[in-house]
C-alpha cells in the first residue's frame, strides 16, 4: 500500500492486484495471420499482452491470456479455438463427491461457470465467447 498498489487477501499472503480489461484489439494480427498462412509456428497471446492506449492516458493493468486468444482467433479468422489448462475438463460440482466433467457443452450451458473463481472462469467466458460470436468450435 506504500506505492498505492492494491492489494488482495491470498490465503495468508497478500497479492498485488491490477486491472484487466477485456481486450479490445490484437495489433499485430495481421502480421501473426501473414506468418501462419506461410506455415509458420506463430506462438502468441500466451501472457495476454500488456494493454496500450491511444491518447497515452492509462493505468498499471495486464490483458486476461484466454481473452486475448479468443480475440486473436477472431481476428485471424481461425478455424477453431483451443485453450490449454492442467485441468482435464471444465468441472460441475467441483471439489465434491458429486463432481462431473463437463465434455461437451453449448455457451448457454457453461455460463454459470464464467463467473467461476481461479483460472476458469475467463477460460469459460473465452471460449464460449468465440463460438457465439463466431460459430465454430473451441476445445
Amino acid at each position: 500500500a506504500a506505492y498505492g498498489w492494491q492489494m488482495k487477501r491470498d490465503g495468508k499472503y497478500l497479492r498485488r492486484v491490477v486491472a484487466s480489461p477485456q481486450p479490445r484489439k490484437i495489433l499485430d494480427s495481421e502480421a501473426i495471420e501473414l506468418l501462419l498462412k506461410e506455415g509458420h509456428v506463430v506462438i502468441c497471446s500466451g501472457g495476454g499482452g500488456v494493454p496500450v492506449t491511444e491518447d497515452g492516458a492509462g493505468s498499471e493493468a495486464v490483458i486476461d491470456k484466454d481473452l486475448a486468444a479468443a480475440l486473436l482467433a477472431e481476428q485471424i479468422n481461425a478455424d477453431g479455438l483451443v485453450i490449454l489448462t492442467d485441468a482435464d475438463a471444465v468441472y460441475e460440482n467441483w471439489g465434491t463427491p458429486q463432481q462431473r466433467a463437463i465434455r461437451h457443452a453449448t455457451p448457454d450451458e457453461l455460463a454459470p461457470f464464467a463467473k467461476a473463481d481461479g483460472s476458469m472462469g475467463p477460460k469459460v467466458t473465452a471460449v464460449s465467447g468465440y463460438v457465439r460470436s463466431r460459430g465454430k468450435p473451441a476445445w
